[in-house]
């Protein structure tokens, strides 16, 4: 009964039986079957869906929890409400949910409310997007981009 783990391409391996998603709503850590996959899976605790086609908001207290405990990518935008490019970005971003969850987690950290997390990754220019696997940063791209080369960036990289 093992933890899932994903593969290089960012699918589940298929010899676990389960893997670990962080619940959006209340931060639970839940076990899902391999079988059943991402799409309408819900909380064990507060029931909620685990996927809601939006992209999850992290903070300082939650954000070492989702990105070491989802068996997941986890794509992190940095961002900040007063940048220009951010705003250029975020609806591009949240097209990107639709297209990559269940198989990955896409998240948001305001930077301004949460600056010991971007100084804790050196986060100098905004908007970045870091892709974290088991708790470990594997990409990083500043600038804003557009859809389809934030798909091909992110697919890339997961």
């Amino acid at each position: 009964m093992g933890k899932g783990n994903l593969s290089e391409k960012g699918s589940l391996d298929s010899t676990m039986d389960a893997f670990q998603i962080v619940c959006p709503h209340c931060d639970a850590v839940n076990r899902i079957p391999v079988a059943k996959g991402g799409k309408g899976a819900h909380c064990g605790k507060c029931k909620r869906d685990l996927f809601d086609g939006r992209p999850v908001t992290l903070t300082e207290a939650n954000f070492e929890r989702f990105i070491s405990r989802n068996d997941i990518p986890v794509v992190v935008d940095f961002w900040a409400p007063w940048c220009g490019p951010c705003k250029f970005m975020a609806p591009v971003y949240e097209q990107a949910v639709a297209v990559l969850e269940p198989n990955m987690r896409l998240a948001k950290l305001n930077t301004d409310e949460a600056p010991g997390v971007s100084a804790q990754y050196g986060i100098r220019s905004i908007p970045t997007i870091a892709v974290f696997k088991n708790g470990s940063e594997i990409a990083r791209q500043a600038g804003a981009m557009p859809l389809p080369a934030l798909l091909e960036w992110i697919t890339a990289h997961a």
